[in-house]
């Protein structure tokens, strides 16, 4: 039996950290008679727990992060990740805003539409100027503090000079045209992925030459590093030397980790490709690849012919030998597992690093486990529909990692899996646009003490908060099928 939510008390202390909690007595007093705290609780926290399961706790804090600076506004939020100061960094796409969102400084001088009109760096009508003075296109990269400060901010279209200035093409810097994935390593370089395809006579055009088929290292302070990868004009899952300086071709990465232990990176790549691919992050040359199940190389005509999930599963294939587009995340456990978020098969399937096999070339199709590198896979409300499940993941923060929270963007909600057993012990959020719930949730990550941070994209548009009290860790026994219906 699965229960209907946690309603465990919220300390606090935790909700004085939210800002609901101030100074003054009558401010609080105010908050409490009224429920809005004990609302906020019961929005925001772990519900459809498991009765033989114990999970952390979560409240959301509505007032993070702090205001923009400069009228900014975000976009879509392609990317997330919490780096090793507990600092978090965002791949904001602003390009997404809408012709109601931002007044984007005005029309371009001398530019017009077809219409004769004035337009905006986005191709958005100025007739009469500017919509509003409030709102302006944001950096694509920002770090913000554990508090919500903007500590820095660069990159991206939105950015002037920087496409250019550091961002030289001559050097081998590209900015893609959709911002995706970003991750910061044990050294603080900064990674960002795109995952845009060919993209001709569109507003703001960074790429002009084909796909967003690689990865650009930076410093924090946007120094550009190396660009692994090139401009394909198609997919091509077994690619090993078809970039730049004879780096892997990608095509269309979405998500990457960076090994500390041996510094190698590992790229789910990607919208195009179906692999992680496996290469060495100093150099960008290539280590090696795998698709679903270890296997390598790649069957990317296979996985063609066999159409969507939906389609393919209707046959009585219940175990697809391929990862379907997208390759959505890739992520490393301290134990040495690797988990990827197989999207488009609405699964995630763990790997082990230490397997000398993974990344070469093997053969797995029945999966196997324990073989090829593989060692297990979950299915996340599995044929919910065509555009995927499982977008994101992350892990707890107690010694063991114990706990997965994996994002579902179709659902438009979290799960929280206890990692030994990858059943669902409760969930976070739910589909609305209500502080502490998601419209297409695209990102999770963790910070030191547990708290989570989530980003939205679609119309979505933001960044949230999950601050965490009680328990560190994850144990006990919950649903072997996660998603679906609440009971």
């Amino acid at each position: 039996m699965i229960q209907r939510r946690m309603t465990a008390a919220v300390p606090s202390m935790v909700l004085a950290m939210t800002g609901f909690l101030m100074a003054a007595d009558s401010d609080s007093d105010v908050l409490k008679n009224t429920g809005a705290l004990d609302r906020l609780a019961k929005q925001s926290g772990v519900y459809n727990t498991s009765p033989t399961g114990k999970t952390p706790n979560f409240v959301v804090d509505p007032s993070w992060p702090q205001p923009l600076p400069n009228n900014w506004i975000l976009g879509q939020i392609g990317g997330l990740y919490v780096d090793s100061h507990d600092h978090i960094w965002i791949y904001n796409r602003p390009r997404t805003l809408a012709n109601e969102e931002a007044g984007l400084e005005g029309p371009l001088p001398g530019v017009t539409n077809e219409k004769g009109q004035p337009i905006n760096g986005l191709g958005q009508a100025r007739v009469y100027g500017s919509i509003n003075d409030c709102c302006k296109a944001a950096p694509s990269v920002m770090e913000f503090d554990a508090s919500g400060k903007l500590l820095r901010s660069w990159g991206g279209p939105a950015d002037p000079g920087f496409i250019g200035g550091k961002c030289k093409a001559e050097a081998g810097c590209i900015w893609p045209n959709s911002e995706h994935g970003i991750y910061i390593d044990h050294n603080d370089n900064v990674y960002i992925s795109g995952n845009a395809a060919a993209t001709e006579g569109v507003p703001w055009t960074t790429n002009k030459v084909g796909a967003d088929g690689f990865i650009l290292k930076f410093d924090m302070n946007g120094n550009f590093k190396l660009r692994i990868g090139g401009t394909p004009k198609a997919p091509a899952s077994n690619d090993t030397s078809g970039g730049i300086n004879e780096t892997p071709l990608l095509y269309l990465a979405a998500d990457m980790v960076v090994d500390p232990a041996t510094n190698r990176l590992y790229v789910a790549d990607g919208y195009g490709n179906r692999r992680v691919l496996i290469v060495d992050a100093n150099t960008g040359k290539y280590i090696g690849h795998f698709g679903a199940y270890g296997n390598n190389p790649v069957d990317d005509a296979g996985a063609s012919a066999a159409g969507t999930w939906i389609e393919d599963s209707t046959k009585g294939n219940k175990k697809p030998a391929f990862f379907r587009n997208p390759v959505h995340c890739v992520k490393i456990a301290n134990d040495g597992k690797i988990y990827v978020c197989d999207r488009g098969n609405d699964r995630l399937q763990v790997f082990d690093k230490n397997d000398p096999s993974l990344g070469k070339p093997c053969s797995n199709p029945t999966g196997e486990p324990g073989k090829c590198g593989f060692a297990a896979e979950q299915f996340v409300s599995n044929h919910t529909n065509v555009i995927g499940t499982a977008v994101s993941m992350s892990f707890s923060t107690d010694k063991a990692q114990s706990c997965l929270y994996v994002g579902d963007n179709a659902n438009m909600t979290m799960y929280i899996l206890n990692r030994s057993n990858l059943q669902e012990l409760g969930r976070l959020g739910r589909s609305s646009r209500m502080a502490g719930d998601f419209h297409w949730l695209h990102q999770v990550s963790v910070d030191s003490k547990g708290n989570i941070y989530t980003a939205e994209v679609d119309t979505g548009k933001r960044i949230q908060k999950f601050l965490r009290y009680g328990p560190t860790g994850c144990s006990g026994t919950g649903s072997a099928t996660v998603g679906g219906p609440i009971k």
